[in-house]
């Protein structure tokens, strides 16, 4: 066990105060800094933060303030491909082709790039190169549910809202590094999660609103697909960079010119510097929102014919494309909702007459080729453009599901099953090529080497570089480690 840590966090510029928090908090437009005439200044704060719903400033003063306490910066980045709803372990990562039918399940194996390694037939590219990434059998995910999908998103087992009322107060992976550590450009939001549902992703908790994703989806032109995943035969309208109405980027820049007028003014009897960091702060988040390269970094059309018709058009690949393009730009952790279902997922396979998600054959079947392209051509594309090295890519789901088919009066589906499941890992400059850990002869229980949801953020931090010791504050001040069960890195994998 960790003893209570010694030394409180403190940001700069926090604080507390009577008022009602409110989306722009960590601005502090209510505070007042300097002289009098403070009240356009604030107006003026409280409206850039308001430009696509983001606290840009904020988050830049925390990655400074990372920098400062010698918190490293690099290059390093996490796309998260969140299978929502729990895929079947035994009828993807770990097939068992020498049990009855009933366990089994209708698909057959195939033999895979790297020897004594053989998982599902509707997995061939990924069977291929399997050289290039890591299975994971023996993922301890009790606690784990779904609607709101939090445990294995935080690696936290108290992070489970139907259980525990503060459940959804733990911060995701991403918050926490969007918070500690920062984007790799300044001019690049830290954390990015494309959502078919906000149930589907964790969010930033205790740590601030501050620190939740930016939402891709009001960023991006993609494809809108129905809740059974048949096109809708229009697209979205990537309406986050649209300025509101009557104010048009002449003016933003006219204001901004003001802001720095005002500030000047202020500079003279500033001694610590404030304002001039407040002001590179602001200016950074300016060139965020209208500076181009965000915009640039979530457009599609930007990218060659011949990359977007190898990616393909379905929405998650698509999204797949965009998370290269976002972590190539600077941004440290996409999540991609892999769900066309707005409800509890699309890989939430009970049976065939549970609509809208079907059993194994009706219901995962089709999906487990589209997956496969997904997967194995974002490494691919990674790989040759020199980034798999950087990039991590972690697929999983919230748990696996029951050895055995025929749950809730179906033949042909599976239940949940937080007891194990299965997960893949490539990239990140760790070593592949590997399984680690094992379930029993029927896909039941944890046969050797658990791994917890504490020993899978350690490692994603230990990737990022970010200290395993950090500690933030719950709602009553109490400092909770960013790392909880004692998770410990893999050392498999590095």
């Amino acid at each position: 066990m960790r003893s209570e840590p010694s030394n409180k966090i403190v940001i700069p510029g926090q604080h507390s105060n009577v008022h009602q928090k409110h989306a722009f908090t960590s601005l502090n437009p209510l505070q007042r800094d300097g002289l009098v005439v403070s009240s356009r200044r604030n107006m003026i704060k409280a409206g850039l933060a308001g430009i696509g719903g983001l606290t840009v400033p904020e988050l830049l003063r925390q990655r400074a303030f990372a920098s400062q306490r010698g918190a490293p910066i690099s290059h390093k980045s996490v796309i998260l491909l969140w299978m929502t709803g729990g895929p079947s372990h035994i009828d993807t990562w770990d097939p068992k082709p020498d049990r009855p039918f009933n366990n089994r399940g209708p698909f057959g194996t195939i033999e895979t790039a790297v020897p004594g390694i053989q998982i599902c037939e509707h997995l061939p590219k990924q069977a291929a190169m399997m050289d290039r990434f890591t299975l994971i059998r023996s993922v301890d995910c009790r606690e784990s549910n779904h609607e709101p999908n939090q445990v294995m998103q935080t690696g936290n087992r108290e992070a489970e809202p139907r259980l525990n009322p503060k459940g959804d107060r733990y911060p995701s992976m991403g918050s926490v590094i969007a918070k500690f550590r920062g984007a790799n450009d300044p001019t690049m939001p830290p954390y990015v999660a494309f959502q078919k549902s906000r149930s589907h992703i964790a969010w930033g908790g205790w740590l601030g609103k501050e620190h939740d994703p930016f939402e891709g989806n009001r960023a991006s032109i993609l494809p809108e697909l129905d809740l059974v995943g048949k096109p809708l035969g229009r697209k979205s309208g990537a309406d986050v960079f649209r300025l509101p109405s009557g104010l048009s980027q002449e003016r933003l820049q006219n204001r901004q010119l003001l802001t720095k007028d005002l500030d000047r003014l202020r500079r003279g009897l500033d001694q610590y510097g404030v304002m001039s960091a407040v002001d590179a702060y602001g200016q950074q988040a300016y060139e965020m929102v209208l500076g181009g390269r965000a915009q640039q970094a979530f457009d599609l059309s930007r990218e060659s014919a011949e990359v977007r018709a190898r990616y393909g058009d379905h929405l998650w690949c698509q999204q797949a494309l965009l998370a290269r393009r976002l972590v190539e730009a600077g941004v440290a952790f996409v999540t991609i909702d892999l769900s066309y279902h707005t409800a509890s997922g699309t890989w939430d396979t009970h049976g065939d007459n549970i609509p809208p998600y079907g059993g194994i054959s009706k219901g995962l079947g089709p999906l487990l080729p589209i997956f496969d392209h997904l997967l194995t051509t974002l490494v691919s594309d990674l790989e040759e453009r020199g980034l798999l090295d950087e990039v991590l890519v972690v697929a999983m789901g919230e748990f696996g599901r029951t050895p055995n088919m025929g749950t809730q009066d179906s033949v042909d589906g599976r239940n949940h099953w937080p007891v194990v499941m299965s997960m893949c890992l490539a990239g990140g400059g760790l070593r592949h090529g590997q399984l680690i850990g094992a379930s029993t002869a029927d896909g039941g229980e944890i046969k050797d080497r658990p791994v917890t949801p504490g020993d899978l953020t350690a490692s994603i931090y230990r990737h990022m570089g970010v200290p395993l010791d950090l500690t933030y504050e719950d709602d009553r001040n109490r400092p909770r480690f960013i790392v909880e069960e004692n998770g410990t890195p893999l050392p498999e994998l590095f």
